[in-house]
């Protein structure tokens, strides 16, 4: 072990005493954010089926992280990623038409910038829950490419403000999910 990763509880048990990197952003904590099985009203409806749980919201970082549960078999999504995206699978399987590999519990999967896909819940699947750490956006296309809409941090968030006002948690819910808010 280094000097820096034992603990000393005399000299090593005190606050950091300079002031942070100027400019830094305010940090985040999101009690409960890892939790999937939670208040139903965080989840936000997104389609037949489909719904997203935000966890953060990082305009100004260009990223989001959200979960995605579908429940039942079929394909989602065809779209074109223009930034990073790392996904985490905790519950059912998950694919992508244009691979061979098929996500399931505990898997991680890395989805570089430019890559066109098709998302695919297969047959008796029940309920597939992914976290999804996307940079940037992505653009909903056709099986040649023509685009059909977009999401990114903005219109989740929207998406999130609005149903949130619906259901009770109010719009603002979505302020305490933002990096740097």
């Amino acid at each position: 072990m280094t000097k820096s990763s034992t603990l000393n509880r005399d000299t090593e048990a005190i606050a950091y005493q300079l002031p942070q990197p100027a400019g830094m952003i305010a940090d985040l904590l999101v009690p409960g954010g890892a939790q999937i099985d939670c208040d139903e009203r965080l989840w936000v409806p997104q389609g037949e089926n489909v719904w997203f749980r935000p966890v953060s919201f990082a305009p100004g970082q260009g990223f989001y992280i959200n979960y995605l549960r579908v429940r039942g078999a079929g394909v989602l999504s065809r779209h074109r990623h223009n930034g990073a995206v790392h996904a985490f699978t905790h519950r059912g399987t998950w694919r992508y038409l244009e691979h061979d590999w098929v996500a399931t519990p505990g898997d991680y999967a890395f989805e570089p910038p430019g890559e066109t896909h098709t998302l695919v819940i297969p047959d008796g699947v029940s309920e597939m829950i992914t976290l999804f750490f996307v940079t940037g956006g992505y653009v909903y296309v056709d099986p040649h490419g023509k685009a059909m809409g977009y999401e990114d941090c903005f219109t989740k968030m929207a998406a999130a403000r609005e149903h949130y006002a619906a259901c009770g948690l109010g719009a603002d819910y979505v302020d305490r999910l933002v990096v740097g808010g």
